[in-house]
This record gives C-alpha cells, structure tokens and sequence, in this order.
C-alpha cells in the first residue's frame, strides 16, 4: 500500500496549484490527513490537515485565506488547493495520515507534530517564482 502526493509543479506568484494525496490501500474516510511541506534548509513545518469528520484545522496563518483542504468523492483522495501562492510557499509538499476506527479516531492534533502522524507519503515539489 501507498500514500502518494502530487501535483506539484512550477508557477508564477499569484498562481495556483491544487495537490492530492492518494492511498492506494483503502479508504481515508476515518483518517486525518495532514499536509506538510519543507524548504530548502528549513524543517518540515505543518500546514494543515482534514479530520474524518471534514473539520480543517490550520497549523500556519500564512496560509489561512489561500490554502484549502477537501476530501474527494473517491474516498482514498484528499486535494490541497492552494491560490495565491507567493515565492515563500516554495517547498516541497507531503502528506500524513493519522490511522482512525470504526470506533473513532481521525482527529486533527492542534499542533502540526510531525510525530503525531502514522504515515507519510513522499514529497512533491511546489516552485513559486516570476
């Protein structure tokens, strides 16, 4: 099984992208799932992230007003959609998941901890530039 980030690509400031995040072994219908993204020299910081129950909980104001996080109608796929992008958004991109239950679960941590999360998929690079 994978969990699989895309949709990066290169565009100019003001622009927009949308990235999905994509499991390949079931549903992520009872999972929170994160996106993360990491510059250059910097460390992986959290952007934010989706409960089960489509809550959005933002890990970095600097992205509240352009970034937005869905769950798609195929169950497995969740879409970042980004608008507005400056050349600070530069980074590359990741998702996580928080594994949830039947029982309960799927809940976003109020913080962007990257411990928090179970799985990771690999990265998928967004350039901002003119």
């Amino acid at each position: 099984v994978q969990l699989q980030a895309s949709g990066g690509g290169s565009v100019q400031p003001g622009g927009s992208l949308t990235l999905s995040c994509t499991f390949s072994g079931s549903t992520l219908d009872k999972d929170a799932v994160g996106w993360f993204r990491q510059a250059p020299g910097k460390q992986r910081e959290g952007v934010l992230c989706i409960s089960s129950s489509g809550d959005t909980t933002y890990y970095s104001d600097f992205v509240k007003g352009r970034f937005t996080i869905s769950r798609a109608n195929t169950r497995n796929t969740v879409h970042l959609q980004m608008n507005g992008l400056k050349p600070e958004d530069t980074a590359k991109y990741y998702c996580a998941v928080i594994w949830g239950s039947p029982n309960g679960g799927g809940l976003c941590p109020s913080g962007g901890d990257r411990d928090d999360y179970d799985y990771w998929s690999g990265g998928t690079q967004v350039t901002v530039s003119s």
